[in-house]
């Protein structure tokens, strides 16, 4: 048993996926596995996924020949999830990066028995420019989770034995807010690293970058975690508010 697995899904991501897996290879904790889960790419993702796989044996990819649509970050992720064998359990997605240190960082801390780790990250621009840095809280809960989402997924982890049947919502926005709530939920606490582990591509145009759709998917999802009305416009507000207040 791999002591993490990785889960990488990947959609015509050509141009970013070689650095991706290349930040994976160089960490410094070497006692991984990762799931590369094709979604329909139609451009040559799956060959550079294929012959990565055939360089280093950690590598597993999911392909499923007869896909004909892609289905979504949630389904794929929940496909690569299912097939993990490690200890703890580790996204990245396709165009993201890791800094050499960031499993060997996780390691230690869930070896003092945190059951959910994250950090902080770098916001970087489709030329790798920065954009500022998403800082890491040292704990977070349930309530405080709340107010948004305060783990970046391509950094969180979790221990896949306290949460054996943990799988993504099928939200096509956010599902990694919706996610992180349900596992907090359960009780657990997720502990923050400070350091910088990691580096998230931001595109303009995409999902995320559609703060409407954004603030939205968040009501929705604030709605399905059993709050009353009056806590429930607050949280909202809050995250409405916090969200401001990194623009300024």
């Amino acid at each position: 048993m791999p002591l993490f697995s990785v889960i990488i899904p990947f959609h015509d991501a050509e141009a970013t996926l070689p650095e991706t897996l290349a930040s994976l290879a160089a960490q410094t904790e070497p006692d991984w596995e990762a799931l590369l889960v094709d979604d329909a790419s139609r451009d040559g993702s799956l060959a550079i996924a294929m012959e990565a796989q055939a360089r280093d044996p950690r590598l597993r990819v999911i392909h499923q020949a007869a896909q004909e649509r892609p289905r979504g970050v949630a389904a794929s992720r929940n496909l690569g999830i299912a097939a993990a064998r490690g200890e703890y359990i580790a996204l990245l997605d396709a165009d993201d990066r890791w800094r050499p240190g960031k499993l060997a960082a996780q390691a230690a801390r869930f070896a003092q028995g945190a059951d959910i780790v994250f950090s902080a990250y770098l916001r970087v621009d489709p030329q790798g420019r920065s954009l500022g840095v998403v800082r890491a809280r040292p704990c977070v809960a349930w309530a405080d989770a709340l107010a948004g989402n305060p783990i970046g997924a391509l950094t969180g982890a979790w221990r896949r034995a306290r949460f054996p049947q943990a799988r993504m919502p099928a939200r096509d926005m956010h599902e990694d807010y919706a996610f992180w709530l349900m596992l907090l939920r359960e009780g657990a606490v997720a502990q923050g690293l400070p350091d910088v582990l990691a580096e998230y591509r931001v595109h303009p145009g995409s999902a995320s970058a559609n703060k409407r759709r954004a603030a939205r998917a968040v009501w929705q999802i604030l709605g399905t975690q059993g709050l009353g009305g009056p806590r429930r416009l607050l949280c909202f507000l809050r995250y409405a508010l916090r969200g401001v207040a990194r623009r300024i």
